[in-house]
This record gives structure tokens, C-alpha cells and sequence, in this order.
């Protein structure tokens, strides 16, 4: 019997990227999963490689169920309606994921803030912060009738180090803070939240960006010491895993340091020490 078996979770932004490896890891350890994105197969944001149904295809081919649900997180609406479809055809949600991020629409410069487009703000906190927020807000009272349950917010984390880009700075932590300031207000109904900080990922677009694949990036020197998104995937699986996780509540965990904690390895069974800036 898989760990995770009988367990519902939702991973919102899972057409590509981190949002994927968690979910697959999550349905490799025996959890129904829910994938939302705005992605699908035939119509993939911005023709980037990877949609929801694509996800979904990689847990079914490893023996896991999972639920492709399209959904802009940007709109209420849907974001709502994605929370009653778990209600009504499963009863429960276990597991929630915060990933969705929508910054990739737009890049992240590195240029002075003064010099910044402040449609930074629009990518970055609506389409990322509010985002989370407003899926948080649906599926918190869904949640609440476990006898436990876990939230996850993926971020950046480095001990407070500034990131060199003002608005994902302050995006990024405001996801830390969020993690904590929710776990003090659930904290009566048993459920965790914690912040998740992956490492430098060897995304779709990663890997995109460099001209590069999985059968030959250790040739671009720049993605020597990069992670694939089922790193960070195994390191919340192991927090769903844990018993305990309720003592980890409200605090940010880098993947790095969860790996040498839980002793899992990424795919290719390498440890990957935590990022740092």
C-alpha cells in the first residue's frame, strides 16, 4: 500500500515546471491528484512546452490517478469551481499545492526597480501572490473538515537574502509570510503550511532557454549543479508523508535541506545541497 493512498490533493500551476514533478511525485506515493493550469493538450500558453493533460498522462503511466481540471487562477470563478468539483467527486482534499506563478508570461529583468515595467506587479501578485491566495481562500474550509491536513506554498527562500529583482523579491516573500501567517490561523484545525523553496530547476523552459535536454545539459555550464522539478516533488511528498509535519508548520523549507533530512534523492540520484544565492 502507497503511503498517500486514499489521499486527495490539488497542485494548481502543474502543466510544466515544479507544479509537475509534485504532482507526479504525489501520485507515484498513492494520492489522487488534481492538476490545474491554464494549459491543455492542442492550446499551450504561449506554445511552451507541457500542459495539465500531459501531467496527468506521466502519473496514469506510473500507476497513479490524477484529474486534469483547466483553470486560470486569475479568475475566481474558476478557481472556485475547481474546489467544488473536488467536493462533490471526492468529498475531501488533503493536500494543497500552491504553485501556480505567473511571472513566466512576462520574464524576470534584472533591471533597477525604477526601470521595471510595474506590469511586473500584475505577473507576479495577481497572477502569483493573489493567486495562491484566492485558492487558499477557497479550499481552506474544505480542508478544515480532515482531521488533517497540508498547504504548501512553493517560493524562493534563501534566509532572507535579497533575490537582486525587486518585485520577485517581494512576491517570493510575501508567499514566506503568507505560509506563516495562515499556519497560525489553521493551526486549531490540524493543518500545516509550509513554504517550499526548489532549487535551480531544470525546467521545460530551463532547458528551452539553454538549447539544452535531458540527455545533454551537463554540456551547458551553467546547469552543472541544477535539479529536474522531481527533487522538490519528492521533498513534498515526504512533508505529506510525515506525521509530524504539524511541527514544521509556518516555517520555510529549502529542498536541499528536506533531502538530507527525509534521505531521498533526485531522479537521477544525485544529492543536490540547497540553493543559495
Amino acid at each position: 500500500m502507497k503511503i498517500l493512498d486514499g489521499k486527495v490533493a490539488l497542485v494548481t500551476g502543474g502543466s510544466r515546471g515544479a507544479g509537475r514533478g509534485i504532482a507526479v511525485e504525489l501520485g507515484k506515493a498513492g494520492a489522487t491528484v488534481y492538476v490545474t493550469g491554464r494549459s491543455i493538450r492542442g492550446a499551450s500558453t504561449n506554445n511552451w512546452p507541457g500542459t495539465i493533460d500531459d501531467t496527468v498522462s506521466e502519473i496514469e503511466a506510473s500507476g497513479g490517478d490524477a484529474i486534469a481540471v483547466q483553470c486560470d487562477h486569475t479568475n475566481d470563478a474558476e478557481t472556485e469551481a475547481v474546489i467544488s468539483q473536488i467536493r462533490e467527486e471526492y468529498g475531501r482534499l488533503d493536500i494543497l499545492v500552491n504553485n501556480v506563478w505567473g511571472a513566466h508570461d512576462l520574464g524576470v529583468d534584472g533591471k533597477p526597480f525604477w526601470e521595471l515595467s510595474l506590469k511586473n506587479w500584475d505577473t507576479m501578485f495577481t497572477a502569483g501572490v493573489r493567486a495562491q491566495l484566492a485558492t487558499n481562500y477557497f479550499a481552506v474550509p474544505l480542508l478544515r473538515e480532515n482531521k488533517q491536513a497540508l498547504i504548501i506554498h512553493t517560493t524562493f527562500w534563501d534566509h532572507g537574502k535579497y533575490t537582486g529583482q525587486f518585485y520577485y523579491d517581494l512576491a517570493k516573500n510575501a508567499l514566506v509570510r503568507m505560509a506563516y501567517g495562515l499556519a497560525i490561523e489553521v493551526k486549531q484545525d490540524n493543518i500545516a503550511v509550509l513554504a517550499v523553496s526548489p532549487g535551480f530547476m531544470r525546467t521545460e523552459l530551463v532547458l528551452k532557454f539553454h538549447e539544452a535536454d535531458e540527455e545533454n545539459w551537463k554540456k551547458a555550464e551553467d546547469l552543472k549543479q541544477t535539479e529536474t522539478p522531481y527533487y522538490v516533488g519528492r521533498g513534498i511528498a515526504a512533508l505529506a508523508k510525515d506525521p509530524n509535519v504539524m511541527e514544521k508548520s509556518g516555517q520555510a523549507f529549502r529542498t536541499g535541506d528536506l533531502a538530507e533530512e527525509y534521505g531521498f534523492t533526485d531522479i537521477d540520484g544525485r544529492y543536490i545541497p540547497p540553493f543559495t544565492i
